[in-house]
């Protein structure tokens, strides 16, 4: 009996040690959910919802608009993220965010620019059954910023999709993965 106690108590206590050693690890992974409005595409019913977790997608581009003096970072998920890495065809699921900011020179830096305001968050997912008329069977979705709310854009996918057909040769996608060198 003396020595089953001690035996015991050792094992309480690495047992004890692995409890706290899972839980440090899995607090290094975070899932976030971002609190989107629940608004939807007139056209072609893509939901802001879809896309909730965006946060948790990986960087694989930036972008400068002349036109619209927006800095656009280009996130992915992780199927899509894979075909970026790879320069391979998108599979189904594949879901790409844009999250358009526009710029301010830096106070601190001023011979420098940075993100200042979220003008718009768009994105495109790979879907064959939902869009099978769209090339690429691409659907597209556009959430505009204005006086702190986002709005569905009000003018449809015809232009999202006649500016991606330029990209055709690209698997309809402008951006390419910045690999890190």
């Amino acid at each position: 009996m003396k020595v089953i106690k001690p035996i015991m108590l050792l094992l309480v206590v690495s047992f004890s040690f692995s409890l706290i050693s899972c839980k440090d690890k899995n607090e290094s992974d975070y899932h976030i959910i971002s609190d989107v409005p629940d608004l939807v595409m007139p056209n072609n019913n893509l939901s802001f919802k879809e896309v909730k977790n965006y946060k948790n997608y990986k960087i694989i581009a930036t972008h400068y608009r002349t036109d619209k003096n927006e800095l656009r970072y280009v996130l992915a998920n992780k199927k899509a993220f894979k075909s970026f890495y790879k320069n391979q065809p998108f599979p189904e699921g594949s879901k790409i965010v844009k999250i358009g900011w526009n710029v301010e020179k830096m106070k601190n830096f001023g011979v420098a620019l940075e993100a200042n305001k979220i003008q718009r968050i768009e994105y495109m997912i790979k879907d064959k059954t939902r869009f099978p008329k769209n090339p690429g069977n691409w659907g597209y979705a556009r959430f505009v910023k204005k006086n702190g709310a986002y709005k569905s854009w009000d003018k449809g996918t015809a232009s999202c999709i006649a500016c991606h057909n330029l990209a055709k040769n690209n698997y309809f996608i402008f951006s390419k993965f910045q690999h890190l060198q």
